[in-house]
C-alpha cells in the first residue's frame, strides 16, 4: 500500500513509534525515524531547535519529499508536586513545538496526498494526579492537529489519534486490568499503527481534523460510588 512512500516517525525507536516502523516497512515505505535512543536511526532531541532542523534537511537531501509525518515523541511526565519550570516547557517543546515546527520544516516538501498523524493520548481528555506535563502536552497535541487541518485544508489532511492503555510489551492482561475496558482487554501497539496506517491511506482521504480516541472504550463507561464494585475514599 505504502510502497516508496517516505514516512518520518519521531519517537520511532520503541513502542508504538518502532511498530508503526516497522508497519510502513514491511508495505513498502521508506521509513526515516528520529529518536534520542541510540540505533541505526537519526538519534537526536527533537526538544532542541537545531536537532529538528538538521534532521529535516537530511530528510530532504535524501528523499526530496515526505509522504506521512508521524509526530509520536513522548514528552516527560510529571506532576505539579515535582515539575520544574524547565521539565515542563520541556514536555511541551517534545510534545506541542517539534510537531509545530516539523510540520513548518516540511511544509513546502508535502508530496500530493500527504497525511500528518499525531499521537495524543486518552489524557487529553482525563488525567490521573501529578501528571500535568505529559497530559498538558497531549492536550495541546490534540488541539494543534485541527488548527494544523485548517491551515493546511487541501493540501494535507492532518488527524490525531488518542491510545488509552497500550502494553508495549505485548502482555496479555486478565481480571480488573483487562475488564475495566469495555473489550475486556489492554491494547496493544498494532491496534494504534493500524489506525495510523487507516489514516495515511487514500481510504481516509475524506478524514482530516480529527480526535479518534482507541481505548477499548473505557473513557465511555461513567463509574460513580458502589458501581462494579467501586467505592470512592477522600
Amino acid at each position: 500500500m505504502f510502497q516508496k512512500k517516505v514516512v518520518v516517525i519521531t519517537g520511532g525507536a520503541n513502542g508504538i513509534g518502532f511498530a508503526a516502523a516497522e508497519e510502513f516497512r514491511r508495505q513498502g515505505a521508506e521509513v526515516c525515524v528520529i529518536d534520542k535512543c541510540p540505533g541505526a536511526h537519526y538519534v537526536g532531541d527533537i526538544g532542541s531547535r537545531e536537532t529538528l532542523e538538521a534532521f529535516a534537511r537530511q530528510v530532504i537531501q535524501q528523499h526530496g519529499h515526505v509522504d506521512y509525518l508521524i509526530n509520536n515523541a513522548l514528552p516527560l511526565m510529571k506532576g505539579l508536586d515535582s515539575c520544574s519550570y524547565d521539565e515542563f516547557n520541556e514536555a511541551l517543546r517534545v510534545g506541542v513545538t517539534a510537531p509545530f515546527y516539523l510540520t513548518k520544516l516540511f511544509q513546502p516538501y508535502f508530496a500530493a496526498g500527504a497525511a500528518i498523524v499525531n499521537i495524543s493520548s486518552s489524557r487529553d481528555r482525563m488525567s490521573q494526579p501529578q501528571t500535568e506535563s505529559y497530559t498538558a502536552a497531549k492536550g495541546g497535541i490534540a488541539a494543534l492537529t485541527h488548527a494544523l487541518a485548517v491551515s493546511l485544508a487541501g493540501k494535507v489532511r492532518v488527524n490525531s489519534i488518542s491510545p488509552g492503555w497500550i502494553d508495549t510489551d505485548y502482555t496479555e492482561y486478565e481480571g480488573p486490568d483487562a475488564k475495566q475496558q469495555l473489550v475486556h482487554r489492554v491494547g496493544n501497539p498494532m491496534d494504534i499503527v493500524n489506525m495510523i496506517c487507516y489514516l495515511c491511506s487514500d481510504k481516509a482521504g475524506f478524514i482530516s481534523g480529527e480526535n479518534i480516541c482507541i481505548d477499548g472504550g473505557m473513557t465511555r463507561q461513567m463509574i460513580y460510588h458502589n458501581d462494579c464494585g467501586w467505592e470512592y475514599h477522600c
